[in-house]
């Protein structure tokens, strides 16, 4: 309880101006990850960048018009400017025969120096601080608000939040076209779907969402916000109903936790929550299902099977001479290991001797060693004693089924059956 006290103390300070910056934070970042996970499956995630930087200009010219950050002037230039770096780039990969990265990317670097050019020669005439539109001044949303009904909201929450209403209902109106058009936009159109009105539509929402962000988190920033939080819920899941509420908590999630992060540590509210987006990734990158923690636990277990085939498989050739399993088997700790493993699950006896299930196990195993040998010994015709390094890798990888398909296709070969191997070892039945 007191930790919840404490939250709601932090949010209702001062007038509840950390809950406010909070939720505008929030509502942008929520707004930005439903346009950008769209931009992400589609694999569009450079040209969101580019729209985000080539706004600028739009929303200078907006503002010199006489028109607000994030006003209707402001937003009609970003999405004349976003419409203008799309002509641009395709203009240059037409023309110029410049390829799609390279395309965008001198586009968007253009106008976007051209944004800051502009913005720094009407800095004394209007009434827009480079630095807020560049970085963001998340901390100073709060402070400009207008009346609603009998609230005083933040003008950036309340805009970030028709943004987000916004995208959300065009999103739910054409659901169908975009699904279609979001994994093989070539296809929707042959079917007769409007593909290019959907990315024209795409791009005018990231144009859209961007001017709702800049105000809050800048220019800047707002790339992270369109790219990350969808780049990392394709991590974890696998449908586009999935990405979009996963990328939305995720963006949420990261607002919050890095503007009360940023407060503490006296720092940049906008920057943080980028940086919380990147601690999201990374974490992602870690424990996602195909991530470097499940792989690399499934190539440990892999290589532990192995070794205890390996032990398994020794001891059974051993017994084939009447012998038992060495003290020291081959792997050296690897191999120690694996046999007092395997002493305790039973598969080895005490004294190196193979118990029945062990045994059914190893036989497999050489069976499978024994079978590609002959295999490979009539139909690639290699020497004998290049032979066995291939069957000892492949060993542990032959299935019952292929090892029946290898000794039926044998079988009626001009060499007949395949009771031995071609170093004369018998190879063992099938269980």
């Amino acid at each position: 309880m007191s930790g919840l006290r404490g939250v709601i103390e932090f949010l209702t300070a001062s007038g509840g101006m950390h809950g406010w910056a909070m939720a505008t934070a929030a509502v942008v970042s929520a707004a930005a990850a439903v346009v950008g996970s769209l931009l992400v499956v589609r694999r569009m995630s450079l040209i969101g960048d580019a729209i985000s930087h080539a706004v600028l200009p739009g929303i200078v010219v907006g503002v010199l018009l006489g028109g607000r950050p994030g006003g209707p002037l402001a937003t009609l230039g970003a999405v004349a400017a976003a419409l203008l770096t799309v002509w641009l780039a395709e203009l240059l990969r037409g023309k110029a025969r410049l390829s799609e990265d390279a395309a965008a990317g001198v586009v968007f670097t253009t106008l976007f120096a051209a944004g800051v050019a502009l913005l720094s020669a009407a800095a004394s005439r209007v009434d827009v601080d480079p630095g807020c539109v560049l970085y963001g001044m998340l901390e100073l949303v709060p402070f400009d608000t207008v009346e609603l009904a009998w609230l005083e909201v933040p003008r950036a929450f309340l805009g970030g939040l028709l943004v987000l209403a916004g995208v959300l209902a065009v999103l739910w109106l054409s659901w169908r076209q975009q699904l279609a058009t979001a994994f093989d936009a070539d296809a929707a159109a042959v079917v007769g779907l409007p593909a290019k009105a959907m990315t024209t539509g795409l791009l005018c929402a990231t144009a859209v969402v961007t001017v709702a962000s800049f105000e809050a988190v800048g220019a800047v920033i707002v790339v992270a916000m369109l790219v990350v939080p969808a780049a990392t819920a394709e991590l974890l899941v696998a449908t586009l109903p999935r990405l979009i509420l996963v990328a939305v908590g995720l963006a949420v999630a990261s607002a919050c936790s890095g503007y009360a992060v940023a407060w503490q540590a006296e720092t940049n509210a906008a920057g943080m929550i980028a940086v919380m987006l990147g601690v999201g990734y990374a974490a992602a990158v870690l424990i996602a299902p195909d991530g470097m923690l499940a792989r690399g636990t499934a190539s440990l277990r892999l290589a532990w099977r192995v070794v205890c085939e390996d032990v398994l498989a020794e001891a059974w050739r051993a017994e084939e001479v009447g012998a038992a399993l060495p003290a020291s088997p081959r792997g050296g700790l690897a191999g120690m290991l694996a046999a007092w493993w395997l002493t305790r699950r039973g598969r080895l006896l005490p004294g190196g001797r193979l118990s029945e299930q062990g045994r059914g196990q190893a036989e497999m195993v050489v069976r499978s060693h024994r079978l590609w040998e002959t295999w490979l010994g009539r139909h690639v015709r290699l020497p004998l004693d290049h032979l066995h390094p291939p069957a000892e890798w492949i060993e542990h990888y032959l299935g019952a089924e292929m090892r029946q398909r290898l000794e039926a296709e044998m079988a009626h070969t001009p060499a007949g059956s395949v009771a031995a191997d071609p170093h004369g070892s018998t190879i063992p039945p099938e269980r």
